[in-house]
């Protein structure tokens, strides 16, 4: 047996195709007696065709996982990052390759993964929406360790360690100066040792800008809140307001985010950033959940309701209400459900008065719904709208859509591999799929945006 500490050598791999989660797939080569032959290898960094030479880095029994230790045959369509932390730094995964390639590894996952999980055979188009490369975060979150020597940025690689990061270019510009003032205030020693991590929130235009400040204390000493306030909105005229949070874990607490997993200490200043699309203008409060891409929200809203139309419409985990306040032009009745505490305040405030805004579970409500529309004492929804976190619908939740009865279904996902769990129960009970759209909310990323457009037959 070989000693887990020894460095293995490297070994030569054919990168075969790009898997959800940023890796390629290799597979050890096929040897004699050896029980590893064929065994499939995930490589973070490479490209389909590449010729590596790996280090195996970790087994398990179905697969192992490995880094390049040099890229012997490169994919003509490597670049080079343009990041000076790319690899090192967890956020990114695809800035080594050209953006017209990340684009169409991405569709290429999609669909296989559609194919292989919800049996589904597309052979429609892929409605592409991409974005601008780079910039286009409106939200970014980022460590902070001030005590013993300051500093700030994101998890390593496969880490919990902090790497030291002072330019984001996935980040807004607005948001890239914030951090540039922290880093100055930190380094002039203004930066509290409480403080833990620090969230920037910028608007679409960039015009405006939240900061949560999360700390470990069950208090913020009000001298330290007006200075870090003061320094920071004198550095970037944008900060419009600070929020300072812990990070209790008793997320059944009233007053704390149980999405977020937070609880607000004090504020200076706004609360809340006003967001503006073409639907309308939007209260987004610290915490409340809103798109990261700030150039692909009305493309995302206007694709969502695309045709939609009826005398009532469902929008589940309505977040603020993005997608519910542009069908409330369009439809006599919106019924909005959201369960964060954060998120519904600003839901509840967003939607029109022939909106309801419900702040419920999903599953819960539609139990409830279905059973009133049964005894006749509500309607059947024209149009529904579900935007589910990464896990997706579930069973519950998609046997109870089931059996709403609903003509046209929009399902916008951020996990590929839910949506073809959920998908495929739904099309079991009658839906088709008459549309697929990929929006790349998440240039450089392996992360997938889709929407696919659902009728029943």
């Amino acid at each position: 047996m070989k000693h887990p500490n020894v460095q293995q050598p490297a070994q030569p791999l054919v990168i075969e195709k790009m898997i959800y989660g940023g890796d390629g797939l290799a597979r050890l080569p096929s040897e004699p007696g050896d029980p590893r032959s064929g065994k499939a290898v995930f490589v973070p960094f490479v490209l389909p065709g590449e010729q590596v030479s790996a280090t195996i880095i970790g087994q398990k029994q179905g697969f192992a996982r490995a880094r390049a230790a040099a890229i012997d045959l490169a994919s003509p369509q490597r670049v080079a990052p343009p990041c000076p932390y790319f690899q090192a730094c967890g956020g990114c995964h695809y800035q080594h390759t050209t953006y017209e390639n990340q684009l169409a590894i991405k569709k290429n996952i999609l669909l296989e993964t559609l194919h292989r999980t919800a049996r589904l055979d597309w052979t429609g188009p892929v409605v592409t929406h991409p974005s601008p490369e780079f910039n286009y975060r409106n939200r970014s979150r980022l460590q902070v360790r001030a005590s013993g020597g300051f500093t700030m940025g994101y998890f390593r690689f496969g880490s919990n360690e902090v790497l030291a990061v002072e330019v984001c270019p996935i980040s807004s510009a607005a948001i890239n100066r914030g951090i540039a003032a922290v880093w100055s205030a930190g380094r002039a020693g203004k930066i509290a040792a409480a403080v833990r991590e620090i969230e920037f929130f910028a608007n679409g235009d960039d015009s405006a800008m939240l900061l949560q400040v999360y700390v470990a204390e069950d208090s913020v000493d009000e001298d330290f809140a007006r200075n870090i306030a003061e320094t920071l909105s004198e550095a970037v005229p944008e900060i419009v307001g600070l929020i300072f949070c812990n990070r209790r874990s008793a997320g059944q607490e009233p007053g704390i985010d149980r999405e977020y997993g937070w609880t607000s200490l004090g504020v200076a200043g706004e609360d809340h950033l006003t967001y503006q699309t073409m639907f309308g203008d939007y209260r987004v409060s610290g915490g409340a959940f809103f798109q990261v891409n700030r150039h692909l929200i009305d493309e995302l809203a206007g694709s969502v309701m695309s045709g939609a139309e009826g005398q009532l419409a469902l929008d589940l985990y309505a977040g603020v209400g993005l997608f519910s306040k542009a069908l409330a032009q369009k439809f006599a009745r919106v019924i909005a459900v959201e369960n964060s505490p954060a998120s519904f305040a600003d839901l509840r405030h967003n939607l029109p008065t022939h909106a309801n805004a419900l702040q419920s579970t999903t599953e819960t409500f539609l139990r409830s719904f279905t059973s009133h529309m049964k005894s006749g004492k509500q309607p059947r929804a024209d149009f529904l709208v579900v935007d589910p976190p990464r896990a997706g619908l579930g069973d519950k939740v998609v046997r109870l859509i089931r059996g709403l009865n609903v003509p046209v279904v929009s399902y916008i996902s951020c996990d590929p591999s839910t949506l073809s769990r959920d998908l495929r129960g739904l099309l079991e009970s009658g839906y088709c799929v008459e549309e697929i759209h990929f929006f790349d909310l998440f240039p450089q990323t392996f992360h997938i945006e889709s929407m696919v457009r659902l009728r029943r037959q």
